[in-house]
C-alpha cells in the first residue's frame, strides 16, 4: 500500500504551476514528489517515483542559525591562536618563507579549522578488512581535538557497513569465486607497467572489452585503469572549443572536471528539470554561439544514470527525446547505475527500456557493482576507435592490472549467467527487494528521505551541522558505520546521512541498522517527516510535465 501523500499521475504530463526547480510537484506545500505515467503515448514504459521532502521551516532557522554560531566562534578562536591564547595546530609557513608569496592563505581554510576539524573523526577511519555487508575497523583516539590521531591497536570487528559502494556484494574473499583472479597473478603478475598502446595491451583486455560490449548492448567498447579519468580525460576527446556541454547541476566532479578541460562552452541546467535543460537546447540552436552567432560544432548533454547524492535516477525518456528533437549528442555516466537498477543489472537505458544505440556515449565505472577498479566507454565502433587514439587516458594512462580484470570478467559473466548460475541475477534482484525494504521502513519512522524508489543510494537528511557527528559517532557506537556528508559537499542546509544498499545485506542486519536509526531519530530528533503513517491510497488528479512536439 501507499503512504497518504502519493501522487498517482492520469499521464496527461503537463507542466503544473506547483513544478518546482527539481522538475518534481509540491504538494500542499509539504514534499515533492514524483510519479510519470505509464498510459500508452507516454514516453516512460514503467512508474517513476522520486520524492524530494521539504522540511519544516525551524529546521532551515536552526541550521542557518548553527552554522552563525560556528562561525562566530571560529572567528573568536583565531584571534585567540593569533594572540597566543589558544594552542594553533594548524600548518604554517615559516619564518624564512615569510617574505616569499604564501603558498595558501588563512582565510581559505577557516570552515577546515573550525567546522570540519571538529567532526574530521566521522571520515577517513582505517578499514582493515575487506568492505563487503560487514567490516573491521581499526579504533583510533585524538589527544588534540581531531587534529592528529593515534592508533589504539584494537580493532573493532563486525561493523555494519552501510557507506560502501558494494551494490551486488562482489567485494568479498570468497576463495572458491576469487581461484581465477588469483590464476591470474600468477599469470600475469599484478602490474603491467605499460599503457594500451605500447606494451601493455592483453588479451584479457580484449575480452573484457568484448563482454561490456556484449553486456550494454552496443558495437563496440573500451576498458580505462580509473574510473574518474574515464570521464575527465575522455570528454576533453570528444568536444573542444566551437562546442557547447550541457551538465546537469549536481553531475559528479569527474564530469565537470572533463568538462572544462575541454575547452567547450559549459553551460548547467536544473537537476533533473527537463524544461530547463529543453530551453537551453532551445537557444543554443536559435542563438547558436556568443558574439558570432555561428552553429555549435556538437551539443553535448551530460548526466548520470544515478546521481551519488541525491539518490534520483536521472529522466533518461525525457533527455533522449530532446537530444533527438535538437539533433544533440547524450554523454550518459552509468557509474552507480550500470548492475545496480534494471531488471538484469544492465543500467537504467535497461530500467527504462530504451535501445543502448539511441544513448552516444556510453560510460561506466567496475567501482560499484563489480568489487574492482576502473572504467568503460561503450558506443559505436567508430566512436571507440577515436578514442583509442585521442584519449589521454587510453594513450598515456597504465593499462589495468590484470588480475582487476579478471576480477570484472568473473563478475559480468555472473551477472549475465555465463557461468552457469543465475546467481548474479539473483543478487540484481535481492538488491531491488533490499532498497524498497529499507526505504519503504525509512518513510514509515519518519525520516525525510531523498531520491528514486529503486535507487540503492538513500540520503536521510540530518540538517543541523551538530548532529551530523553526533549521528556518526552513535551509529558507530551501535556497530553500524555511516557515510555522513555536509556543506560544502551539499547545500548549506541540506546535511545528510547516505546509505547505500547491497544485495549482501541480509534482512537481520537491515532491520538491525533500522532500529538504530529508530532510537537516534528520537534521541537527535531527526524525524522531521510530515508525512501521514496511514496506508490509506490518495489518488490525485495533478498532471506532471510533457515535452511539447
Amino acid at each position: 500500500m501507499a503512504d497518504s501523500q502519493r501522487i498517482y499521475c492520469n499521464g496527461k504530463h503537463k507542466l503544473s504551476g506547483d513544478h518546482l526547480k527539481n522538475g518534481v510537484n509540491k504538494i500542499n506545500g509539504i514534499s515533492k514528489t514524483l510519479r510519470n505515467g505509464t498510459t500508452n503515448g507516454s514516453l516512460y514504459k514503467r512508474p517513476f517515483m522520486e520524492s524530494f521532502e521539504e522540511a519544516p521551516m525551524y529546521v532551515a532557522v536552526f541550521t542557518y542559525i548553527g552554522f552563525g554560531v560556528v562561525t562566530l566562534f571560529g572567528y573568536l578562536r583565531d584571534f585567540m591562536r593569533a594572540w597566543g591564547l589558544e594552542k594553533c595546530h594548524m600548518a604554517a609557513e615559516r619564518e624564512e618563507q615569510k617574505d616569499f608569496v604564501p603558498l595558501y592563505q588563512d582565510f581559505e581554510n577557516f570552515y577546515t579549522r573550525n567546522l570540519y576539524m571538529r567532526v574530521r573523526d566521522n571520515w577517513n577511519r582505517p578499514i582493515c578488512s575487506v568492505p563487503g555487508p560487514e567490516f573491521d575497523l581499526m579504533e583510533r583516539l585524538t589527544d588534540d581535538y581531531n587534529w592528529t590521531y593515534r592508533h589504539t591497536g584494537r580493532v573493532i570487528k563486525n561493523v555494519i557497513n552501510m557507506g560502501s559502494y558494494n551494490y551486488l556484494g562482489f567485494a568479498e574473499n570468497d576463495v572458491s569465486s576469487l581461484d581465477t583472479v588469483m590464476n591470474m597473478v600468477t599469470k600475469y603478475g599484478v602490474g603491467v607497467c605499460s599503457s594500451r598502446q605500447e606494451m601493455g595491451n592483453l588479451d584479457k583486455h580484449k575480452e573484457l572489452e568484448e563482454l561490456v560490449s556484449q553486456f550494454v548492448g552496443v558495437e563496440s567498447a573500451m576498458v580505462f585503469g580509473m574510473g574518474f579519468a574515464t570521464n575527465s580525460m575522455n570528454i576533453p576527446a570528444l568536444v573542444g572549443k566551437d562546442c557547447l556541454i550541457l551538465s546537469d547541476e549536481l553531475n559528479h566532479t569527474s564530469l565537470v572536471l572533463g568538462a572544462r578541460l575541454s575547452g567547450a562552452t559549459i553551460r548547467v541546467f536544473k537537476h533533473n528539470n527537463m524544461k530547463n535543460l529543453e530551453k537551453l537546447l532551445r537557444d543554443a540552436v536559435v542563438h547558436g554561439q556568443p558574439r558570432t552567432h555561428r552553429t555549435w560544432k556538437k551539443i553535448l548533454i551530460l548526466v548520470e544514470g544515478i546521481y551519488s547524492m541525491e539518490g534520483s535516477i536521472v529522466r533518461l525518456p525525457e533527455v533522449v527525446y530532446l537530444k533527438k528533437k535538437y539533433k544533440a549528442y547524450l554523454y550518459l555516466d552509468e557509474a552507480h547505475s550500470i548492475g545496480a537498477v534494471g531488471p538484469t543489472g544492465r543500467g537504467v537505458v535497461e530500467y527504462f527500456g530504451i535501445n543502448p544505440s539511441e544513448v552516444d556515449v556510453l560510460m561506466g565505472t567496475f567501482t560499484k557493482s563489480f568489487g574492482a577498479i576502473g572504467g568503460y566507454i561503450a558506443g559505436k565502433k567508430d566512436l571507440v576507435d577515436f578514442l583509442r587514439t585521442h584519449s589521454h587516458s587510453a594513450v598515456y594512462a597504465t593499462s589495468m592490472s590484470p588480475p582487476v580484470t579478471e576480477q570484472i570478467i568473473r563478475v559480468m559473466k555472473c551477472i549475465m549467467g555465463l557461468d552457469g548460475t543465475m546467481t548474479g541475477l539473483q543478487r540484481v534482484r535481492q538488491l531491488a527487494e533490499n532498497t524498497r525494504y529499507f526505504r519503504k521502513r525509512l518513510r514509515e519512522l519518519g525520516f525525510i528521505t531523498y531520491g528514486n524508489e529503486d535507487s540503492p543510494v538513500i540520503p536521510v537528511l540530518l540538517y543541523m551541522p551538530g548532529k551530523v557527528g553526533a549521528f556518526a559517532r552513535h551509529m558507530l557506537e551501535k556497530k553500524i558505520g555511516v557515510v555522513v556528508v555536509g556543506f560544502p559537499a551539499t547545500p548549506i542546509t541540506e546535511a545528510r546521512a547516505r546509505f547505500c544498499i547491497s544485495a549482501a545485506h541480509t534482512k537481520k542486519m537491515l532491520d538491525t541498522v533500522l532500529d538504530a536509526l529508530d532510537e537516534m531519530g528520537e534521541f537527535l530528533q531527526l524525524k522531521y517527516s510530515r508525512h501521514s503513517k496511514s496506508s490509506r491510497v490518495v489518488h490525485i488528479d495533478q498532471p506532471n510535465y510533457e515535452i511539447d512536439d
